[in-house]
């Protein structure tokens, strides 16, 4: 089935090699298991990844698996695993500077973009706009954010991947038309003024949008928004901005939690197998960008081509991002007055 990087039968043996499985299993219980610390809108993926993940291995192996999932922002995903709080065997998160901050406390080792194929990089993603049918506000692209009354809602980038993505591709929107810094702050200063109040992540977003129909523009992982208009039912619509980011989200394994938990193994198969043609197929099935380029041409349809810059535009890496405009007294601060929480 695909390309696997790793086979079932391999991961089988190493998995008895250090004693995960029983010679007897009790009903009802699953000798393997991983928990995957995830980001917000990842919900729907990985039920679908983990169930034909699940069922290839107990075909091949004879034995079940199981995949426990925890959702919420990136960024505050990426704290809860760095501070022991989440025990994460994997991790899947939104943005590569969530997962440094994990490497930085020595939970993962450094070379984790090495130890997976296409950088750990199993898709792409970006930010687009969802609006009310018929597109009542006539927003068309990141300048009409900031029109006269329209309200705008986006998670806080204190604790949301979705956020702070916001943040870089607003600033980068002014950039790319040959904007100084200067005016890519008044802009963010002015696109918060329009941000009636802030949730924690993502999906919350998408409620407040969506189904308690607050605000007129939400900023939004694709994913997301396709997902929202999908189960609209007419009543939403997708823009796509002249220039949005170009979201890398990654994943990698907790070494010292896999260490602990004899779950290494397991742990490498299933982020192996996100880079696999089927699921590849699922990832793409479900709105993400496929890093294989025969399988995201199938897709295009839905992910058409868009123009996306990447965070050499307005920063020298992920890392020196979160330093510019999101550590301490960084750009956000000077520009972000504390919201109402919705949690």
């Amino acid at each position: 089935m695909g390309n696997k990087w790793l086979s079932v039968g391999a991961v089988v043996a190493s998995i008895a090699a250090i004693g995960l499985i029983a010679a007897k299993n009790v009903e009802g219980y699953t000798p393997h298991h991983i928990l995957n610390v995830s980001y917000d809108p990842t919900r729907e993926l990985y039920e679908k990844i983990d169930k034909t993940f699940a069922a290839d291995f107990t075909r091949q192996s004879g034995e079940p698996v199981a995949v426990r999932r925890s959702h919420g922002g990136s960024s505050y995903q990426a704290r809860q695993v760095a501070s022991g709080a989440a025990a994460a065997d994997v991790v899947t998160l939104g943005l590569p500077s969530d997962l440094e901050g994990i490497v930085k406390r020595g939970l993962i080792d450094a070379n984790w973009r090495e130890r997976l194929p296409n950088g750990a990089q199993p898709y792409y993603s970006t930010l687009v706009f969802v609006v009310r049918k018929g597109n009542p506000r006539a927003v068309a692209d990141w300048p009409d954010l900031v029109r006269g009354s329209i309200e705008v809602i986006t998670p806080d980038p204190k604790t949301s991947g979705n956020g702070k993505l916001t943040v870089l591709a607003a600033w980068g929107s002014v950039i790319s038309r040959g904007g100084s810094e200067a005016d890519a702050r008044a802009f963010l200063k002015t696109l918060f003024d329009h941000t009636p109040f802030l949730v924690p992540a993502a999906r919350a977003a998408g409620v407040a949008f969506a189904v308690e129909k607050k605000g007129d523009v939400h900023i939004a992982w694709e994913n997301e928004a396709l997902r929202e208009v999908a189960e609209s039912r007419g009543a939403l619509e997708i823009v796509y901005p002249s220039i949005s980011i170009l979201a890398e989200p990654v994943v990698a394994w907790v070494d010292r939690n896999t260490t602990r938990n004899n779950s290494l193994p397991l742990a490498k198969a299933y982020l192996e197998y996100l880079f696999t043609d089927e699921a590849q197929e699922i990832i793409a099935e479900e709105g993400y960008r496929s890093f294989k380029p025969d399988i995201a041409a199938r897709h295009a349809d839905r992910l058409p081509s868009l123009n996306l810059f990447r965070i050499g535009l307005i920063a020298r890496d992920w890392g020196d991002a979160q330093q510019k405009f999101f550590a301490e007294n960084a750009v956000v601060d000077t520009v972000y007055t504390p919201k109402p929480r919705i949690d």
